[in-house]
């Protein structure tokens, strides 16, 4: 369907393009005619990666079915959870119909992802689609070619056909904007979907997708990930293209933001890695680190997996149910004859937020600010949180970047000397945030992603297939005396909410590596997995 937009720069307020916005993403769930559900359709997306993509290439399930399917299923998860910008159901149609003919003439799939739909968050360019990055003034801006990592995908054989929401700013661990509003947690609506990843998270969750694309400066995948109880991986930052992203301050290498998937499976995980790498992305964005995705097939069959835990970052103290559940995995583990435990002792973290926090606005937050008030869109509440409220944020000159860079790497150096001091340890074992699913507006702690950001370690979340409950979290908690400011934030949402507030909230811990240790992170976590008793896939659920 065209798409004639409304902007700014063509005179309309900022509440007009807003509601042309809307507008224009519910008649594009209109035109996939959303209906009820057949048995068969369950069975599709039910399915995980591995399996779509297998009964896909055999031509079991043809690839327009497929995609029929997961264009109402995510028009669905948007109206459970509002998460998605627009349907694609033409483009998606017009390329599944293209993979059907091909597999039929060819009697072979296109590529690896023959047929596979896969969801894109808004941000990352579609040729001739908009790119607003969640700023109303923005909306208008058109993409030329897809992005680097789309076209990767497509020559795979992958199908796009949702595109989902993000917050203002980019820069939320939820996601809320004045073009879509807020996407909220699909087991919880008084909770977030996280972000800036958000309506991945959700439409993932929610099964709208079985393998989505998220972007990750200081959380944006896992949190997502994590508070809809599904698998996120950010790896190490050039090693997959961010080539064709949208946001502000292009070019800044103070901190660098990365993409990855997020998946009901980890082999989803694992297969669009593979993928990607296996396109040789380096060969058209050299910045990109030329390496082959290694195969470690029998890493861990002739010594044993050594993985740190990190209880609590000496910052913030995570709630019960974190705490609960990193001592149920950790339990299984040291039973097993495969796993060795120790336990990590944090260095810095409350340092290492104020190096950080100091480096994602290298400008003081002026092109930032300047996206926002050139529409005269409202200010969301984290938005003024994590730029007019930062104080750590410094408009700098050249002098002191480089002074901040430099303390950026002495930090890194630091840490690389405490994991040299940690003998053999392969990974680290640690929340994904001081809680589950936050209530909205209430994401204020980052610490616990952004800190592998701030080293540039990947890290994998993975549900640990539980959720809050009254009955396992609810029990009276000791008086506890805060740390500090962010700590007695953090806890009083605890004390003020308890358990029947987060009720329902999936579980989720983070595995970390060392950089550019991709391969060897997602091998440890087939090991820490299996051992812990843990499934490698989300079994479907009944989101509310």
């Amino acid at each position: 369907m065209s798409d004639v937009r409304k902007t700014i720069a063509g005179g309309a307020t900022w509440q007009v393009v807003a509601e042309d916005r809307r507008r224009h993403r519910d008649a594009t769930i209109a035109e996939a005619k959303p209906e009820a559900f057949s048995r068969e359709d369950l069975a599709i997306t039910n399915s995980n990666v591995k399996d779509l993509a297998a009964r896909l290439a055999s031509g079991e399930w043809s690839a327009t079915t497929v995609i029929k399917v997961f264009l109402r299923r995510a028009g669905a998860a948007q109206g459970l959870a509002n998460c998605v910008v627009e349907l694609l159901p033409e483009r998606a149609m017009r390329r599944a119909e293209e993979l059907d003919r091909y597999l039929a003439e060819n009697k072979k799939p296109v590529g690896p992802l023959h047929g596979v739909p896969i969801s894109v968050k808004e941000h990352i360019a579609m040729m001739g689609l908009d790119l607003n990055a969640g700023f109303v003034a923005w909306v208008g801006r058109v993409a030329e070619e897809d992005a680097l990592l789309l076209q990767i995908l497509w020559d795979a054989g992958a199908v796009f056909y949702v595109r989902s929401t993000q917050p203002q700013t980019l820069m939320h661990l939820e996601t809320s904007s004045n073009l879509y509003g807020v996407t909220t947690n699909p087991f919880n609506s008084t909770l977030t979907a996280g972000g800036s990843s958000g309506g991945e998270g959700a439409l993932v969750g929610l099964r709208g997708s079985v393998l989505g694309i998220g972007t990750d400066i200081g959380g944006s995948i896992r949190s997502p990930a994590a508070n809809n109880g599904v698998f996120g991986f950010k790896p190490t930052s050039e090693r997959l293209p961010i080539l064709g992203w949208s946001a502000p301050m292009a070019g800044c290498e103070a901190i660098l933001g990365t993409i990855g998937p997020l998946s009901t499976s980890l082999e989803g995980v694992k297969l669009f890695m593979k993928t990607v790498v296996g396109g040789k992305p380096w060969l058209k964005s050299p910045n990109l680190v030329a390496m082959d995705w290694r195969d470690t097939t029998g890493l861990f069959s002739e010594r044993r997996l050594k993985v740190a835990v990190m209880w609590d970052d000496e910052v913030v103290k995570p709630h019960p149910p974190i705490s609960r559940a990193l001592e149920e995995v950790v339990g299984e583990l040291e039973k097993s004859q495969n796993v060795e435990i120790v336990d990590w002792a944090p260095q810095g973290h409350d340092r290492a937020w104020s190096i950080i926090a100091g480096l994602y606005f290298a400008d003081g937050g002026a092109q930032t600010s300047e996206a926002i008030n050139a529409s005269g869109e409202p200010w969301q509440p984290l938005s003024k949180w994590i730029v007019q409220e930062n104080p750590h944020l410094k408009k700098h000159d050249v002098t002191s970047l480089w002074s901040a860079c430099a303390e950026r790497d002495e930090y890194r150096q630091e840490y690389a000397e405490l994991w040299n001091k940690k003998a053999d340890v392969d990974v680290i074992l640690c929340p994904v945030g001081p809680g589950v699913a936050p209530k909205l507006n209430a994401a204020r702690y980052w610490g616990y992603t952004s800190q592998w950001n701030l080293l540039d370690y990947p890290a994998v979340v993975f549900p640990v297939n539980d959720h809050v409950s009254p009955e396992k979290d609810g029990a009276p908690i000791a008086d506890y005396g805060p740390r500090n400011d962010a700590d007695e934030y953090n806890w009083s949402q605890w004390t003020q909410h308890g358990a029947e507030g987060y009720e329902g909230a999936p579980i989720s811990l983070q595995l970390v590596g060392r950089r550019y240790d991709e391969e060897k992170l997602l091998a440890a976590l087939e090991v820490v997995l299996k051992e812990a008793g843990l499934p490698t896939a989300v079994p479907p659920t009944k989101a509310t």
